[in-house]
C-alpha cells in the first residue's frame, strides 16, 4: 500500500479516529494536511510525530462543522500543498441522552456535526479531485451505530446511516471521474472520547467481553483507511467495511457450545 507522491487531507485529525488515520498514510508514503477545529491542543502533536516518520505535514485548522468552515480547510490545504489526492472525512459530534428527552436543538448539532458536514467537506474536495481529472478516494468514517439502534444515540445513529447512504450515492456519481469512496465502520474504538464518556475501568471491563479480548484502536482504523486509500483498493467503491472485530456479531456466541471440547474425528 504505497501512497508516495500523494497528498491526503484528514479531518479531525487532532487525536483518535483521525489521527490514527493521518498516522498510517504517513508511514506508507502519504504527505498529509491534517485538520483540527480552531486552538486544537492536539494538532500540533500530530504534526510533529508525522513530521518524525520523514512526512511533509500541513496544520489547517478550521471548523469543519460549518460550510465556510469546510470552505477554508480545502482552499488551504489547496494553497499550501497544490492538491488533494485523498480525503480522509472524519468529521463527527455527539453527546448522548435519551430520545424522550433530547433537545431539538442537539439533535440538530448532531446532524450538522456529523452528516452534513460529511456533505460539504466531500463535495468541495471532490470538485477539486474532478477539475483536476486525474481520480481520487474519498473515504468517510462512519460507524456501527449506522445499522445498528443504540438507545441514546438516536441522533449520532440517524447521521451515520445518513452517511453511507450518502456515500453510497457519492460513489455511484463519481464513477466516470475514477474516484473511489468508500466508508469504514468501526466498532468500539479506544479513543480519548470513549475514556472521556465511559471511564477507562469500564472500558477494560467490557473490553475483555469483546470477541478479539481487547477494543479496537484507531490504528486499527487507520490501516483500513491507508488500503482504500491506496491502488490496492482501484476496484472497491461504495463500499463499507466494518472493523469492529467481530463487536456487531458478539451475542451470536453459543456459551455451552464455545466452551465444549471439539469433537474428535470420526
Amino acid at each position: 500500500m504505497d501512497l508516495s507522491d500523494k497528498w491526503a487531507l484528514v479531518t479531525g485529525a487532532g487525536r483518535g479516529i483521525g489521527k490514527g488515520c493521518a498516522l498510517q498514510l504517513a508511514a506508507r508514503g502519504a504527505d498529509l494536511i491534517v485538520n483540527d477545529r480552531p486552538g486544537s491542543p492536539d494538532l500540533a502533536t500530530t504534526v510533529q510525530e508525522i513530521q518524525a516518520l520523514g512526512r511533509r505535514c500541513l496544520p489547517v485548522e478550521a471548523d469543519a462543522f460549518q460550510r465556510t468552515g469546510c470552505e477554508q480547510m480545502v482552499s488551504d490545504a489547496i494553497a499550501k500543498a497544490g492538491r488533494i489526492d485523498i480525503l480522509v472525512s472524519n468529521v463527527a459530534f455527539s453527546d448522548r441522552c435519551s430520545f424522550l428527552d433530547y433537545p431539538p436543538e442537539l439533535f440538530e448539532q448532531t446532524l450538522h456535526g456529523t452528516l452534513l458536514a460529511g456533505f460539504h467537506v466531500s463535495q468541495l474536495t471532490a470538485r477539486h479531485m474532478v477539475e483536476r481529472g486525474e481520480g481520487g478516494k474519498i473515504v468517510f468514517i462512519s460507524s456501527v451505530q449506522a445499522d445498528r439502534p443504540f438507545a441514546h444515540c438516536v441522533a449520532y445513529g440517524a447521521a451515520k446511516s445518513g452517511l453511507n447512504h450518502m456515500m453510497r450515492t457519492i460513489a455511484v456519481e463519481l464513477f466516470d471521474h475514477r474516484i473511489n469512496v468508500n466508508a469504514i465502520e468501526p466498532g468500539w474504538i479506544d479513543t480519548p472520547g470513549e475514556h472521556e464518556t465511559f471511564g477507562t475501568d469500564r472500558i477494560a471491563a467490557e473490553a475483555a467481553g469483546l470477541p478479539w479480548g481487547r477494543l479496537g484502536t484507531p490504528t486499527d482504523i487507520g490501516k483500513a483507511a491507508a488500503f482504500l486509500s491506496s491502488d490496492d483498493s482501484d476496484y472497491v467503491t461504495g463500499t463499507i467495511l466494518r472493523v469492529d472485530g467481530g463487536f456487531v456479531y458478539r451475542e451470536c456466541r453459543h456459551p455451552e457450545l464455545d466452551s465444549a471440547p471439539n469433537p474428535k474425528p470420526e
